[in-house]
Protein backbone atom coordinates (compact mmCIF):
# COMPACT_ATOMS: atom_id res chain seq x y z
CA UNK A 1 0.00 0.00 0.00
CA UNK A 2 0.98 3.64 -0.38
CA UNK A 3 0.94 6.06 2.56
CA UNK A 4 1.03 9.76 1.66
CA UNK A 5 0.77 12.86 3.82
CA UNK A 6 -1.65 15.63 2.96
CA UNK A 7 0.88 17.97 4.60
CA UNK A 8 4.19 17.82 6.42
CA UNK A 9 4.08 16.25 9.88
CA UNK A 10 0.95 14.24 9.13
CA UNK A 11 2.28 11.03 10.69
CA UNK A 12 3.02 9.35 7.38
CA UNK A 13 6.23 7.61 8.45
CA UNK A 14 4.65 6.35 11.65
CA UNK A 15 1.66 4.93 9.79
CA UNK A 16 3.91 3.34 7.17
CA UNK A 17 5.83 1.61 9.97
CA UNK A 18 2.59 0.29 11.48
CA UNK A 19 1.12 -1.00 8.21
CA UNK A 20 2.47 -4.09 6.44
CA UNK A 21 4.49 -3.54 3.26
CA UNK A 22 3.66 0.16 3.10
CA UNK A 23 5.43 2.56 0.77
CA UNK A 24 6.04 5.89 2.57
CA UNK A 25 5.60 8.81 0.15
CA UNK A 26 5.98 11.52 2.79
CA UNK A 27 4.11 14.76 2.21
CA UNK A 28 2.69 15.28 -1.26
CA UNK A 29 1.78 18.94 -0.65
CA UNK A 30 4.72 20.37 -2.62
CA UNK A 31 3.87 18.23 -5.65
CA UNK A 32 0.29 19.50 -5.58
CA UNK A 33 1.59 23.06 -5.82
CA UNK A 34 3.58 22.12 -8.94
CA UNK A 35 0.46 20.67 -10.59
CA UNK A 36 2.23 17.32 -10.98
CA UNK A 37 0.86 13.91 -10.21
CA UNK A 38 1.67 13.46 -6.52
CA UNK A 39 1.99 9.68 -6.84
CA UNK A 40 1.37 6.66 -9.00
CA UNK A 41 -0.12 3.92 -6.85
CA UNK A 42 -0.47 1.44 -9.75
CA UNK A 43 -3.43 -0.30 -8.16
CA UNK A 44 -2.08 -0.32 -4.60
CA UNK A 45 -4.43 1.10 -1.94
CA UNK A 46 -3.65 4.70 -0.97
CA UNK A 47 -3.77 5.90 2.63
CA UNK A 48 -3.82 9.67 3.01
CA UNK A 49 -2.62 10.86 6.42
CA UNK A 50 -3.61 14.18 7.99
CA UNK A 51 -3.46 15.61 11.49
CA UNK A 52 -6.71 16.37 13.29
CA UNK A 53 -6.80 20.13 12.69
CA UNK A 54 -8.92 22.37 10.46
CA UNK A 55 -5.84 23.35 8.43
CA UNK A 56 -4.93 19.67 7.97
CA UNK A 57 -8.49 19.00 6.77
CA UNK A 58 -8.04 21.79 4.20
CA UNK A 59 -4.83 20.13 2.98
CA UNK A 60 -6.57 16.73 2.90
CA UNK A 61 -9.37 18.19 0.77
CA UNK A 62 -6.85 19.56 -1.74
CA UNK A 63 -4.90 16.28 -1.81
CA UNK A 64 -7.99 14.14 -2.34
CA UNK A 65 -9.14 16.41 -5.18
CA UNK A 66 -5.72 16.35 -6.85
CA UNK A 67 -5.40 12.58 -6.52
CA UNK A 68 -8.83 12.15 -8.12
CA UNK A 69 -7.78 14.46 -10.95
CA UNK A 70 -4.87 12.07 -11.57
CA UNK A 71 -7.16 8.99 -11.40
CA UNK A 72 -5.96 7.87 -7.97
CA UNK A 73 -8.48 6.91 -5.30
CA UNK A 74 -7.93 7.30 -1.57
CA UNK A 75 -8.77 3.98 0.05
CA UNK A 76 -8.51 5.42 3.55
CA UNK A 77 -8.09 8.80 5.20
CA UNK A 78 -6.16 8.41 8.45
CA UNK A 79 -6.76 11.35 10.79
CA UNK A 80 -3.82 11.26 13.18
CA UNK A 81 -4.20 12.87 16.60
CA UNK A 82 -1.02 14.37 17.97
CA UNK A 83 -2.36 15.03 21.46
CA UNK A 84 -4.65 18.01 20.92
CA UNK A 85 -8.43 18.07 20.63
CA UNK A 86 -10.11 18.05 17.24
CA UNK A 87 -11.93 21.34 16.68
CA UNK A 88 -15.52 21.60 15.47
CA UNK A 89 -14.23 23.10 12.22
CA UNK A 90 -11.93 20.12 11.68
CA UNK A 91 -14.71 17.64 12.45
CA UNK A 92 -17.03 19.39 9.98
CA UNK A 93 -14.39 19.57 7.23
CA UNK A 94 -13.42 15.91 7.63
CA UNK A 95 -17.11 14.91 7.58
CA UNK A 96 -17.38 16.48 4.12
CA UNK A 97 -14.62 14.15 2.91
CA UNK A 98 -16.23 10.88 4.04
CA UNK A 99 -17.99 10.24 0.74
CA UNK A 100 -14.82 10.95 -1.26
CA UNK A 101 -12.67 8.24 0.33
CA UNK A 102 -13.06 4.51 0.87
CA UNK A 103 -13.06 4.95 4.64
CA UNK A 104 -11.96 7.24 7.41
CA UNK A 105 -10.13 6.22 10.58
CA UNK A 106 -9.19 8.45 13.50
CA UNK A 107 -5.89 7.32 14.99
CA UNK A 108 -5.74 8.36 18.66
CA UNK A 109 -2.65 9.90 20.21
CA UNK A 110 -0.17 7.30 21.50
CA UNK A 111 2.65 8.98 23.43
CA UNK A 112 4.86 5.91 23.06
CA UNK A 113 5.02 6.47 19.29
CA UNK A 114 6.62 9.87 19.86
CA UNK A 115 9.31 8.35 22.06
CA UNK A 116 10.22 5.35 19.89
CA UNK A 117 12.89 5.17 17.22
CA UNK A 118 10.98 2.36 15.51
CA UNK A 119 7.18 2.76 15.71
CA UNK A 120 6.69 -0.84 14.58
CA UNK A 121 8.19 -2.01 17.89
CA UNK A 122 5.71 -0.07 20.06
CA UNK A 123 2.94 -2.00 21.77
CA UNK A 124 0.02 0.30 21.09
CA UNK A 125 -2.65 1.12 23.66
CA UNK A 126 -5.98 -0.60 22.98
CA UNK A 127 -7.77 2.24 21.16
CA UNK A 128 -4.77 3.01 18.96
CA UNK A 129 -4.29 -0.70 18.17
CA UNK A 130 -8.00 -0.97 17.31
CA UNK A 131 -7.77 2.08 14.99
CA UNK A 132 -4.69 0.70 13.18
CA UNK A 133 -6.43 -2.67 12.78
CA UNK A 134 -9.50 -0.87 11.40
CA UNK A 135 -7.23 0.88 8.90
CA UNK A 136 -5.62 -2.45 7.94
CA UNK A 137 -9.04 -4.01 7.40
CA UNK A 138 -10.12 -1.12 5.15
CA UNK A 139 -7.05 -1.82 3.05
CA UNK A 140 -7.53 -5.58 3.00
CA UNK A 141 -4.39 -6.17 5.08
CA UNK A 142 -4.14 -8.69 7.93
CA UNK A 143 -4.53 -7.39 11.48
CA UNK A 144 -1.38 -6.86 13.50
CA UNK A 145 -0.16 -9.24 16.15
CA UNK A 146 -0.62 -7.23 19.35
CA UNK A 147 0.75 -4.01 17.89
Amino acid sequence: MVVAGAHGGAGTSTLAALLPAAWDMGSIASLLELDRSPLRAKGRPVVLAARNTAMAAKHATAAIGALRDWDEQVAALAIVNDGGPESRDAIARFALLEGRVGGMVRIPHARALRMAEDPSMVVLPGKARQAVNELRSLLGAPSGQGR
